[in-house]
């Protein structure tokens, strides 16, 4: 697991690799701005909690209250961001780690972006819904990675299998390593939740999941596959 990520650090200064670092940082600059003005925005003109004392709370805290849901929000929009580039920095990765496998079909731009869309819908849809949990400090962060862990775990995945597999074959593959996709994921949100780290993250995980998911392809059987489709 860590391998994948240090393999994926260490080829940040691959030539192939650093214009989607570049993309991303810029890209992740961007998201962030424009999750700033929407959320500011959002707070100041808007009655997003109906309970009054909750309401005036965060209209107190202001640009404190901005930040954090920002901050909060911007694992999943950032990342659906980087999923439209994903085919360009798994090449990178294979042809620097795998040059003998052939090249991947990949996924036409079409379905990148509805897929993108789908997941960017359903991961802030979600985090908007773990807000309340604020309210018990203790417990938010557990909720928040433990959703978001899940979430960017299984789309990352999803994102580098299907350019080798089908999605059932790629749905076997994710059931057989399940924990380790998701710990994975949990990773992944932890470094998009770092200032200055998030805006490269997004490349890291990127190219340590193609890593993981080329470790796990060959690690179950033809049985094993027959018994989780089943299952």
């Amino acid at each position: 697991m860590i391998s994948g990520f240090l393999k994926a650090v260490y080829q940040l200064n691959d030539p192939n690799i650093l214009k989607y670092l570049l993309i991303s940082i810029v890209g992740a600059l961007v998201v962030f701005v424009l999750l700033w003005s929407s959320v500011g925005y959002l707070l100041t003109n808007t009655t997003l909690f109906q309970i009054g004392w909750l309401e005036s709370g965060i209209d107190l805290l202001g640009g404190l209250a901005t930040f954090v849901l920002t901050l909060l929000l911007f694992p999943a929009v950032v990342s659906a961001f980087i999923g439209l580039f994903l085919d360009g920095i798994a090449d990178a990765v294979e042809a620097r780690h795998y040059p003998d496998l052939p090249k991947a079909k990949g996924q036409p731009l079409a379905d990148s972006i509805i897929g993108a869309l789908k997941f960017l819908a359903i991961l802030v849809g979600l985090n908007i819904l773990t807000l309340p949990f604020l309210l018990i400090p203790p417990l938010f962060p557990f909720i928040f990675y433990g959703v978001n862990g899940y979430l960017l775990g299984r789309e990352f995945f999803e994102l580098a299998s299907l350019r080798r597999m089908n999605r059932k074959e790629a749905e076997v593959l994710r059931k057989a390593r399940r924990n380790s996709v998701t710990v994975a994921g949990l990773l992944t949100a932890f470094l998009l939740t770092i200032p200055v780290v998030n805006l490269i993250a997004p490349v890291v995980a990127t190219a340590a999941m193609v890593h993981l998911f080329h470790s796990w392809r060959g690690s179950i059987s033809l049985d094993d596959s027959r018994k989780i489709s089943h299952g």
